[in-house]
């Protein structure tokens, strides 16, 4: 029985009432607004869209995109009406460090994705190989495992968009080529829905300008390993990363030649590699398909085990993968000399295969952080508002790793960081000519808040600009 009941006691809410307190929702916003100034990115975006400014009377194109990467980072909603709701909370206006006469409303951002176009867009990648390229100088990673692959957004109940088309997901929507480096998004193209993986000379051309960019501004003896599946499985890809000189693993299509072959082989031909509760046997042999001019090394998978259950042969998913690794060539010297022999045999070179798997989750973690619905009916200004969205998804990215993994893990989705370090309480004050935020005390405590304010605001490593 609850003591007290229908009495007026000191816990029970009697009255309501306005506080002219400045409070606000996201306490956490500034740490990441104070990161993303500390490590130098609004003057590259001043240098590469200033002109879009037609006025000194306009925004800021600084001030501009601070706001559109804290509305993608808070994530609340994703209608371009949203911009106009914040424009009236002074709470947030104070956490993102503006005034709230400088809050942009939802037809500032319109304008200002308006005005794009094909020229200006491609600056975005520039971009993204810039956050790429600073990110290798901070982490120095010994060999650089690239993915690449294609992700759908489904814009199917929208309404008619320019470039919405059919996917092979029987969905209508965008189809985008992204290069992935970890859960950074080091390249990207967007694209139609009806784009196949393969389209055009696009995957050439992506990657012979990211390496490009890694020799000469990041390594030029690193080892470059590019993994993709078999909507990538070409000649003319394969030649491309031969030439120059980076690594790949890339599935294959299985053709009735490559069965017969398969099925006639001896079992001690067969090699048996484990991981945890997992078994596979594999098969090695050189392959050479009928336009090529030369063998490739290709490798037959067929699991045995799953999860301690013995599969039966017809349940068995069979692939086959192609690479360059252990051929003599240019990539196997650099990868000797980084003292990584063990790339180049057959047991790594299918856990590299299978470590696709996890690569594939960065397209998840870039829906669940922003949007599959874009809201623009211009193919330009999707364009625009799908770059800033990755640029945005990029600097959370590193912020996890350069600020707040003591306080929860870098493997997490958006969703989980935004409801443990953007969504607590604080108020703003000005006391004695200083702005503060204060948080509770168990807030202090949980999140190492001094400890997250003094990385966001020095990071490791050098500036992005």
């Amino acid at each position: 029985m609850i003591e007290n009941y229908g009495k007026k006691c000191k816990n029970k809410i009697d009255k309501i009432g306005i506080t002219t307190d400045n409070l606000t929702a996201r306490g956490g916003l500034p740490f990441v607004v104070r990161y993303i100034e500390s490590i130098n990115i609004y003057p590259l975006l001043e240098r590469y869209f200033g002109s879009i400014r037609k006025s000194r009377k306009g925004m800021q194109i600084s001030e501009l995109f601070k706001q559109i990467f804290c509305f993608f980072i808070d994530g609340t909603s994703f209608h371009l009406t949203r911009f106009d709701d914040l424009s009236k909370d002074r709470g947030y206006a104070s956490s993102i460090e503006t005034s709230l006469k400088k809050m942009a409303s939802s037809h500032q951002i319109k304008r200002f994705f308006g005005a794009f176009s094909f020229v200006r867009n491609y600056l975005f990648r520039r971009i993204l190989q810039r956050q790429f390229i600073w990110h290798l100088r901070k982490t120095k990673p010994e060999v650089i495992m690239l993915d690449m692959d294609t992700m759908i957004m489904d814009n199917d109940s929208a309404l008619k968009r320019e470039g919405v088309e059919p996917t092979y997901k029987k969905k209508k929507g965008f189809q985008p080529l992204l290069l992935k480096w970890g859960t950074c998004v080091a390249d990207a193209v967007f694209r139609g829905g009806s784009k196949n993986s393969n389209h055009g000379n696009t995957v050439i051309k992506m990657i012979e300008h990211i390496v490009r960019k890694i020799r000469s501004e990041y390594s030029e003896n690193v080892p470059i390993i590019l993994k993709d599946d078999s909507g990538f499985y070409d000649k003319k890809n394969f030649r491309t990363f031969e030439e120059l000189g980076i690594g790949y693993v890339c599935g294959g299509k299985i053709y009735s030649n490559i069965r017969k072959y398969v099925d006639n082989c001896s079992q001690k031909a067969w090699l048996n590699i484990t991981k945890k509760k997992q078994e596979w046997k594999i098969l090695e042999f050189g392959d050479c398909r009928g336009t090529w001019s030369k063998f490739r090394r290709a490798i037959f998978t067929k699991p045995v085990y799953e999860d301690n259950q013995k599969l039966l042969p017809f349940a068995r998913p069979e692939r086959i993968w192609y690479t360059n690794l252990g051929r003599g060539g240019n990539i196997d010297k650099l990868i000797k000399q980084a003292g990584l022999v063990e790339y180049v045999s057959p047991e790594k070179i299918v856990k590299i295969a299978h470590s696709r798997g996890s690569d594939e989750l960065v397209h998840r973690s870039i829906k669940d952080f922003g949007t599959e619905k874009l809201p623009f009916k211009r193919f330009e200004s999707n364009t625009a508002f799908f770059y800033s969205m990755l640029v945005a998804f990029n600097l959370l990215e590193t912020f996890k790793e350069d600020v707040s993994k003591d306080v929860i893990p870098k493997v997490c989705y958006a969703t989980t960081f935004r409801r443990k370090i953007i969504d607590i309480a604080a108020k703003i004050v000005h006391t004695s000519g200083y702005l503060i935020l204060k948080v509770t005390e168990e807030t202090w405590k949980t999140l190492k808040v001094l400890r997250l304010w003094d990385l966001s605001g020095a990071p490791p490593g050098e500036a992005l600009a």
